[in-house]
């Protein structure tokens, strides 16, 4: 990833969003030839010069200070994740990409088989999904099935023909992956496998360039999600992202229901159904 040309990309795309009334600012007569703010303005609401601003959009401000960048969050309105996203673009030297492994400590594999009533499963770096236990494999996809290389959440959103079914709100949780793609591509603009998903993405599925165009970055925490199981129909969840102690680049995904809801009944249902075949969690090494 270029990383001037996408700190450029990323700081054009949060002015063009901002409507000058918005700001306060005093109107000053001249015809827009953008849409949203023009660098001066950026760069009068974050009290700077517009020739800083102009050279720090274009990469070639050097490191800005921290109090320079949260002056720049304010104007251009960004949310924690996207500023996170701007300090890693603004980052020199760029942070390098890991080149270890990634591995599931035996306590969260006991976490996972604790949770056998829930769906729960751990994300790694690209969204490579680390291990999961049997209702995640159940009622997203077995990952266990797939080679090591193609346990992958982005990878099933976008490119499982039967996410697009079973998945409600489809387009609206595949465009949020994306966002989150767009985040790690920022922390760790060398990693060769997640620029190779993403030219992988980029060919097979349709929608995928417009949403990573879009330059919207996300950080999933918390929030609601809707299943069709073609065995159970439809299941309702409540989902909690945690980041546990000791890589943090995992997260651990958990679909809680509401007790006595017929999604409860459903994963019962799906659990005793799925039980001969399917035992544990697995672990792979990406």
């Amino acid at each position: 990833m270029d990383r001037s040309r996408e700190l450029a990309d990323f700081l054009r795309s949060r002015r063009a969003r901002i409507t000058p009334d918005r700001t306060g600012l005093p109107a000053d007569g001249r015809a827009r030839r953008v849409p949203g703010l023009r660098r001066d303005e950026v760069a009068r609401l974050a009290g700077v010069s517009t020739e800083y601003y102009t050279r720090l959009e274009q990469g070639r401000a050097g490191n800005p200070s921290p109090e320079v960048v949260e002056a720049l969050a304010r104007a251009l309105e960004l949310d924690p994740a996207e500023r996170e996203h701007l300090t890693d673009l603004l980052a020199r030297p760029a942070r390098r990409a890991p080149v270890s492994p990634q591995r599931v400590r035996p306590g969260l594999h006991l976490m996972l088989r604790t949770l056998d009533h829930v769906p729960a499963f751990v994300v790694g770096r690209r969204t490579d999904i680390l291990a999961a236990n049997r209702l995640a494999r159940t009622v997203l996809t077995d990952f266990e099935a797939l080679p090591v290389p193609q346990r992958n959440l982005a990878r099933y959103y976008l490119l499982d023909p039967a996410a697009r079914e079973r998945t409600g709100d489809w387009e609206q949780i595949a465009a949020e992956t994306v966002a989150m793609l767009r985040l790690e591509a920022g922390r760790y603009p060398g990693d060769r496998r997640l620029a190779d998903l993403v030219g992988e993405l980029t060919l097979r599925c349709p929608e995928f360039s417009t949403w990573w165009n879009d330059h919207r970055v996300l950080r999933r925490t918390h929030g609601s999600k809707r299943y069709h199981h073609p065995l159970v129909g439809e299941l309702h969840f409540s989902y909690e992202s945690l980041q546990p102690p000791g890589d943090p680049d995992q997260t651990l995904c958990v679909y809680n229901v509401e007790p006595g809801s017929p999604t409860e009944e459903a994963l019962r249902l799906l659990a005793d159904w799925t039980a001969p075949s399917v035992t544990g969690s697995y672990e792979s090494t990406l």
